[in-house]
């Protein structure tokens, strides 16, 4: 019998071709809609097709034939706000729409615990208030709301709020932090850095998304919060990179207040890559509950935040070379680093 076949958005990015490796091992059939080219060594196990998600034409091609659809596309945090708004909503609006007049059976939207915006309370629970930082979080609440909208019978609808997931092919922010520890200079948290800071490895993630595409669909019709099961500090997942470099460098605690002063300036002044999000979240603690995704879906993550890390770092230390070529706009690039390139040479 041949397996139902799986729509992957975004499935040229960093959570995409992750979930290609990790769905291919598991014999499904699968097919990606990507605005970029799938350039993964697994280009020729699967149906990639060139498309926008916010052409309705494009997007009722790839459609065709699906079972599921695994929504992961998005605008990244640093594109700007009508970019994020378009992709983000009116593209996941298309998407649902195409999915019922195909009668896709089950739709996975990777959404975001962006959505909680600054908790004043952890672990957050799935029933919290969503309050979005900009519009990055704000588009990922609008796009939410069309996904619960559409879930009627026949149609299941899963929403998944993962933390900041890493692993194999994970750049963008984190690119510094490998870059530093690499080349023998330490690295720096704001304040002490030593608050409970949850992550997430992208492995987890995607045999979460398997187990919401194959268990019953009374118990996945919901969303879900997704974050590490054993973690600790930011300052103790970054030194454990720094350790495994072996260069004997440490983190460097900076002063909180002039810290976040100086960061919001360049965040407001596009010098560097760190969004007003992540600076605003980073000196606190910041956890989610998976009580309902270990009592519905049975699955506790099995990684910590420093495998996660130590994992992606490995992958950085054997692929540095090609990493150097990359462009473009997503996780599995560097990004632009500003001001805070000049900091490597500090620390």
């Amino acid at each position: 019998m041949t397996p139902p076949l799986r729509l992957i958005t975004g499935g040229a990015g960093f959570l995409g071709v992750n979930l290609v490796r990790h769905l291919l091992a598991r014999g499904e059939v699968l097919r990606s809609l990507d605005i970029a080219p799938f350039d993964a060594t697994e280009r020729d196990r699967i149906d990639a097709v060139r498309g926008d998600i916010r052409d309705a034409d494009q997007v009722d091609r790839a459609m065709a034939g699906v079972h599921t659809v695994v929504h992961a596309a998005a605008a990244l945090p640093l594109a700007p706000s009508a970019e994020i708004t378009s992709t983000t909503v009116e593209g996941t609006r298309l998407l649902l729409q195409a999915a019922r007049r195909h009668g896709v059976a089950r739709f996975i939207f990777i959404s975001s615990t962006a959505v909680y915006g600054i908790p004043d309370h952890h672990p957050i629970h799935e029933d919290d208030a969503l309050h979005g930082v900009g519009p990055y979080g704000q588009a990922k609440i609008g796009a939410e709301r069309l996904c619960a909208a559409a879930r009627a019978p026949g149609l299941c609808v899963s929403i998944l709020r993962p933390k900041s997931f890493v692993g194999p092919e994970r750049l963008g922010a984190f690119e510094l932090l490998y870059d530093f520890a690499c080349d023998g200079h330490g690295f720096a948290v704001l304040g002490r850095g030593d608050k409970p800071y949850q992550l997430l490895d992208v492995a987890d993630l995607c045999e979460v998304i398997a187990c919401c595409m194959t268990l019953p669909a009374a118990q996945v019709d919901d969303t879900f919060n997704v974050g590490a099961a054993q973690f600790g500090s930011l300052r103790e997942g970054f030194q454990a990179v720094l350790d495994r470099a072996g260069h004997g460098r440490r983190v460097t605690c900076l002063p909180e207040r002039p810290a976040l002063w100086l960061l919001r300036r360049l965040a407001a002044w596009e010098l560097s890559p760190l969004y007003p999000w992540i600076v605003e979240t980073a000196t606190r603690t910041s956890v989610v509950s998976i009580d309902r995704l270990r009592d519905r879906l049975g699955f506790t993550p099995r990684h910590s935040n420093r495998d996660a890390l130590l994992r992606n770092f490995d992958w950085y230390l054997q692929h540095r070379d090609e990493i150097a070529h990359r462009q473009g706009v997503s996780h599995r690039v560097p990004w632009r680093r500003g001001v805070l390139g000049l900091a490597k040479w500090l620390l």
